[in-house]
């Protein structure tokens, strides 16, 4: 019988994380771009930064998040090949707001033991989604904390970097009164909230995971577990084809919040609920938990995963161009000038449709 090491005994396990990396590889490969230099398992990795002679003036954009407790979602269901675009998802969509277009993704796993088979389909949902948005797995770190995290629980966060030229950048300096906002759907909570969601539908009235929900037609964990949609590669292709002034990446926050970020001083936009539905999910977490809906439409995207600021004569096409890449998109108000000087305001009036 071979002995233990001393760092085996204390709880890591050095050749689990070994055979994670072999399980990971195939996965990270086909993120592969052009510029990637060097393979897997180095300290570093590197990416040829000539790519930048492309540009005019190129200006480097990064972001960093985590999933939040969406991971308890996974990890109560047993799937942790979707968390990956939740992950990625925050990450890339944060640089696209701006233009930038994501070139490589770095993430680290923290676990309080290595289960190969994890840490592989964590991966490998991480790598699935950064091929959606063109750009490449660079690196990671797994990190195994016994004692600090139970055998089965883990976090996962990650970084991202882009470019954008700098007379191509995104956001309040380009926004004129009269500009039209236009909503592109979410595919449900995303990765925000899930405090709330987990306190009011699991915790406070006991639903379980698997319980059938007919609202949802499908089960709660199903639903809960709904990758993010992750954005960038079809925003990129937009921009090439009609004008955008500004863009809104609806995340913790919800659509107020994170609309007001891009908007100017000397405006107010204003953003119409009858111009859609919000999915069911919403109207449920609001209605089982008695959530008001300032509180709810402050947490939750309401079903608007961006936020599109656009001359108003740009709206069919862009309109078009989303549905062809399936992604429905729909106007939802206007900006208006207000007093010079006075901060930005976003303000929601009238009532959703009934469904």
């Amino acid at each position: 019988m071979t002995e233990q090491s001393a760092y085996a005994r204390a709880g890591v396990d050095i050749e689990a994380g070994d055979r994670a990396v072999d399980l990971m590889k195939d996965h990270v490969a086909r993120t592969r771009r052009p510029e990637v230099l060097g393979g897997l398992g180095g300290f570093a990795g590197f990416f040829d930064a000539s790519a930048l002679q492309r540009y005019r003036h190129p200006v480097l954009a990064t972001s960093t998040d985590g999933v939040g407790t969406k991971v308890a979602i996974a990890r109560a269901m047993d799937v942790h090949d979707t968390i990956g675009f939740d992950l990625v998802g925050m990450l890339v969509d944060d640089l696209v707001v701006v233009g930038a277009e994501p070139w490589f993704v770095t993430d680290y796993i923290a676990c309080g033991h290595v289960d190969p088979q994890r840490i592989a389909g964590i991966v490998k949902g991480i790598a699935a989604a950064c091929r959606k948005a063109g750009c490449t797995l660079l690196g990671g770190e797994t990190a195994e904390h016994p004692g600090l995290l139970a055998p089965d629980e883990y976090d996962v966060a990650g970084a991202t970097t882009g470019a954008v030229e700098h007379d191509e950048i995104l956001g309040a300096q380009r926004i004129v009164p009269g500009d039209a906002l236009l909503a592109v759907a979410s595919s449900g909570l995303h990765s925000n909230g899930y405090s709330l969601v987990r306190k009011v539908l699991l915790s406070d009235a006991g639903w379980s995971l698997d319980r059938h929900v007919d609202e949802l037609g499908r089960t709660l964990g199903e639903e809960l577990l709904t990758p993010t949609t992750v954005y960038a590669a079809d925003l990129l292709a937009l921009l090439r084809q009609v004008e955008v002034h500004a863009m809104s990446h609806i995340t913790g926050g919800g659509l107020a919040n994170n609309l007001v970020r891009v908007l100017p001083e000397g405006v107010r936009a204003t953003v119409e609920r009858a111009s859609w539905a919000p999915a069911p999910i919403f109207g449920l977490v609001q209605q089982v938990g008695g959530v008001s809906r300032a509180d709810i439409e402050a947490t939750l995207n309401m079903g608007v995963g961006m936020v599109l600021v656009l001359p108003a004569s740009q709206l069919p096409g862009a309109i078009e161009f989303l549905a062809g890449r399936g992604l429905p998109a729909w106007p939802c108000g206007t900006v208006q000038a207000s007093s010079a000087g006075e901060p930005a305001v976003v303000e929601l009036v009238g009532d959703h449709p009934v469904s």
